[in-house]
């Protein structure tokens, strides 16, 4: 990989870092978003696992109450699996133009719900999980966007916010560990790939670090509507792009 691609990509994880800490948004969709427009997603998802991995177990473990959280969603994150396996055999066989328009819309959807604003409270019933847990993993699968439909049905949840907070990052993780599994399966994970990677987590760590100094002195509400307007901005545009290409 060429090293101006390489700095491209160190300097993506920072901005995603940096917006994960500023804004709260998910790190892998931002990260994805933006190296779409410059990687192919093929290359791209693989080269986020791990930072994204790592950033999720710090938080799992200062949140706790992991055990309590698996044992109440068990079932959404087991039903994730065949979402995840599915999702990783079409990536494997197709071009990025399903993957792209794919991405494009679970980060449109996310933009919309949270600018939408209006909270939504919905019973806890693992008929509801399963398929929660479904379409998510086959996103995640296809895409590496980890964010969509979980968030938004776990927020309609009554959770405290660090139940929230560990039950979202337990199924990053779960999610994370299997994408590696796959992507090694399907030979998308190579050496070097996993080299900038592990690396990646340096810029990753000063993202979030400087992001949480930022959100201290701005409009927490402010920053995070202009970043999810951007989101749909780009969903939108790895949309058109897909479907104009």
């Amino acid at each position: 990989m060429e090293p101006h691609i390489i700095l491209l990509i160190f300097a993506t994880f920072s901005f995603a870092a940096f917006l994960k800490g500023t804004a709260g948004l998910g790190f892998a969709t931002t990260c994805l978003g933006l190296m779409a427009s410059y990687l192919d997603v093929r290359l791209a998802i693989p080269l986020v696992v791990i930072p994204s991995l790592v950033s999720n177990g710090m938080v799992m473990i200062d949140a706790g109450g992991f055990i309590p959280i698996l044992r109440r969603f068990w079932v959404m994150y087991v039903s994730a699996l065949p979402g995840l396996w599915l999702g990783l055999w079409l990536l494997g066989g197709s071009d990025t133009t399903l993957p792209r328009a794919v991405l494009g819309a679970a980060m449109f959807l996310y933009g919309c719900w949270g600018l939408w604003g209006r909270r939504q409270t919905m019973s806890e019933k693992p008929w509801v999980a399963g398929p929660v847990g479904l379409a998510t993993g086959l996103v995640n699968g296809l895409t590496g966007s980890q964010v969509m439909p979980i968030l938004p049905y776990l927020m309609s949840l009554n959770l405290t916010k660090d139940e929230l907070v560990q039950a979202i990052n337990t199924s990053f993780t779960f999610a994370s560990l299997v994408m590696l599994a796959g992507l090694n399966r399907l030979g998308l994970f190579t050496m070097e790939i996993g080299v900038i990677s592990a690396i990646g987590i340096v810029p990753v760590t000063a993202g979030i670090w400087l992001g949480g100094r930022v959100r201290r002195l701005l409009p927490e509400e402010t920053f995070r509507r202009i970043v999810l307007t951007l989101l749909m901005v780009l969903g939108a545009g790895l949309m058109i792009r897909a479907f104009a290409g």
